[in-house]
């Protein structure tokens, strides 16, 4: 009995446990310590900030279509490609654009000779006056001669009622040629040949032409990559018909999908920090917050919900904020369409605006030139040999 009390005695006063339990009762200090710290850290001294992994690329996509049927003679490009604007992408068989064209030439000679016939029938029909008025002065002075031959009793009553009669036929010519006169000068009065209506007609005609016989040709109108080429070669293609897309990587922007409870402290203007899967957390891209979408995905879906019926469940929305990125480093580090990013978006400046920015013109292509200097050199040319 007197060993087993001895012997928990000694446990009792063996240092070890002691320190064992001194020793955890420290580190759960330390560690409530370190939570509280954390704590404090992170939810009072960190910067204010939105993140979000519901983000991704987007960009234009520039469809390539056909402005006027034909047959494909020629590709320039591929997927995957890089084109730079104006560089060639399709050739279309120009055969008959070019007979049309043709045609639209033997129109405007045909009509410039028209016209120069009408100037002729103005000079014709002006003739045609001096010799009515003539014929007109020959037979008054016939029937006054007559008359006064007749109180003689020189000239019988007859002779005289014919040349009577013959005044009245000159009269009536002398106004038809005057009539003709005027009807042929109304075809032409206050125009020459160039500014004829009928010959401008016909020049409108030929630049038409000769607009469907360049979009035979058809070119890049942006820079950017080849995408969604759909067109083969030999395929006879419909006008609007789509044949690839053009895709400018140089000016992509991020969509970043945030929750509707993380929108109260986003501003127009605010910077923000991406990273890509593509190049993980290495390569970090900087942007600024440019507008927010005027509604959530499901307003804008293809069949919107109806949460007016009763049966629905109150889910959080996510609402897309355009993101646009620096294209310097977008030339670095090329992004595509499409890939999953990580946004945060720095809120400590609040003093942007919540609504998006006034629309200004953020592309401009080029437009048809309807006064080509070949075409208009061409035109002068038919026009100077029907004249």
């Amino acid at each position: 009995m007197t060993d087993s009390n001895t012997a928990a005695a000694s446990a009792d006063d063996d240092p070890k446990p002691r320190n064992r339990r001194r020793a955890f009762a420290i580190l759960g200090v330390v560690v409530i310590v370190g939570l509280v710290i954390w704590a404090i850290a992170h939810f009072l001294l960190a910067k204010p900030e939105e993140e979000t992994d519901d983000a991704y690329v987007a960009g234009d996509v520039v469809a390539i279509t056909a402005r006027d049927p034909g047959t494909v003679l020629s590709i320039h490009a591929d997927n995957t490609q890089s084109v730079k604007a104006g560089q060639p992408l399709i050739e279309l068989d120009p055969a008959t654009v070019d007979v049309q064209l043709a045609a639209a030439a033997a129109d405007l000679a045909r009509a410039v000779r028209a016209t120069r016939a009408d100037f002729s029938k103005v000079d014709e029909s002006s003739a045609a006056i001096v010799q009515a008025r003539a014929e007109l002065n020959r037979a008054v002075d016939d029937y006054r001669r007559r008359r006064g031959a007749a109180a003689e009793g020189a000239v019988s009553t007859e002779e005289v009622s014919h040349a009577g009669d013959a005044v009245k036929v000159a009269r009536a010519n002398l106004n038809l040629a005057l009539s003709q006169r005027a009807q042929a000068r109304s075809t032409v009065q206050g125009t020459d040949i160039g500014t004829n209506p009928a010959v401008m007609a016909a020049i409108a005609a030929y630049r038409r032409a000769a607009i469907m016989r360049g979009h035979m040709h058809i070119i890049a109108p942006i820079d950017g990559v080849v995408a969604q080429r759909t067109v083969q070669l030999g395929q006879q293609v419909a006008a609007g018909a789509p044949l690839m897309a053009v895709v400018p990587l140089n000016r992509v922007w991020i969509d970043a999908n945030f929750r509707e409870t993380q929108l109260k402290d986003l501003r127009i203007g605010q910077p923000a920090t991406i990273t890509a899967d593509m190049y993980g957390d290495d390569v970090v891209f900087h942007g600024r917050v440019v507008g927010v979408g005027a509604g959530s995905g499901n307003a804008f879906a293809l069949l919107p919900p109806q949460n007016a019926s009763g049966n629905w469940i109150k889910i959080v929305q996510r609402v897309p904020v355009r993101i646009a990125l620096d294209p310097k480093e977008l030339t670095s580090h090329p992004l595509r369409v499409g890939l999953s990013v990580k946004t945060v978006v720095d809120t400590a400046d609040q003093s942007g605006g919540m609504l998006g920015q006034p629309a200004t013109q953020a592309y401009a292509g080029r437009e048809t030139d309807a006064a080509d200097p070949e075409v208009e050199a061409k035109i002068r040319q038919i026009i100077a040999a029907n004249r």
